[in-house]
């Protein structure tokens, strides 16, 4: 089974190969858009990782606070952050339960494929855990602020199939009002050397099965998008 925790204390520069491949259809951000028009707002990424959502949104928002509870991954997100122009990017470490701004301090707080960590790592004190994000997310929101959540569907398939164990979390977050849409954030890899390295470093060696054996290997992916605007908890 492979080890997300310690890909993420370790193998930062491993991993941002793997996403720099995923979504190569361009999906993601046009989807973002379409529940927020994010230029000039104050952003958060939350679980930014190696800095894939503050990337996107960043050249065109006023500011980007970038968080991660892992100082390895954002050691890498701020490599990527250094080729931007400007100087409103902020990069520091962070649980999603506490996050350093001030009250009432941003418009946009989004997390991609990690505010589920809050139940997957959890596990018996995962809707507590859940509320204290949450929480955490609307003292930081201003009025009118909206959160976006990203989780998985599902790789390696090509209609949503959610993932078990996180069914109980989309659930929660639907009966506390959020809005959800799916899209596809297909990998597509320049080789099938490159596709069976990053897709076994990161999925195990069954997932391999779902690369098609073309000259430019493609791993489906359906990807879904929560949303809530003043959100009230």
């Amino acid at each position: 089974m492979v080890d997300h925790k310690q890909a993420y204390q370790q193998e930062g520069d491993k991993y941002q190969r793997l996403i720099a491949r995923e979504d190569y259809q361009g999906n993601l951000l046009p989807a973002i858009r379409e529940v927020i028009p994010y230029e000039g707002l104050d952003v958060v990424d939350l679980g930014s990782g190696t800095g894939r959502l503050a990337g996107l949104l960043g050249p065109a928002a006023r500011s980007v606070c970038a968080f991660d509870s892992s100082p390895h991954m954002l050691s890498v997100a701020t490599r990527l952050f250094d080729e931007f122009p400007g100087d409103h990017w902020l990069a520091a470490a962070a649980d999603h339960r506490a996050i350093p701004l001030p009250h009432n301090s941003v418009d946009l707080i989004l997390s991609g494929w990690s505010f589920c960590y809050l139940v997957v790592w959890e596990r018996k004190n995962w809707q507590s855990a859940l509320s204290e994000g949450l929480r955490e997310i609307k003292r930081v929101l201003r009025e009118g602020g909206s959160v976006i959540l990203v989780e998985s569907l599902g790789t390696g398939v090509k209609k949503p199939q959610p993932p078990e164990k996180l069914e109980s979390y989309f659930n929660y977050l639907e009966d506390f009002g959020f809005k959800r849409s799916w899209i596809r954030t297909d990998y597509k890899f320049h080789s099938l050397e490159e596709a069976h390295e990053l897709v076994k470093f990161f999925f195990g060696e069954e997932m391999l099965l779902n690369v098609n054996q073309d000259a430019e290997p493609i791993l489906p992916e359906c990807t879904g998008i929560w949303w809530c605007r003043d959100i009230d908890i």
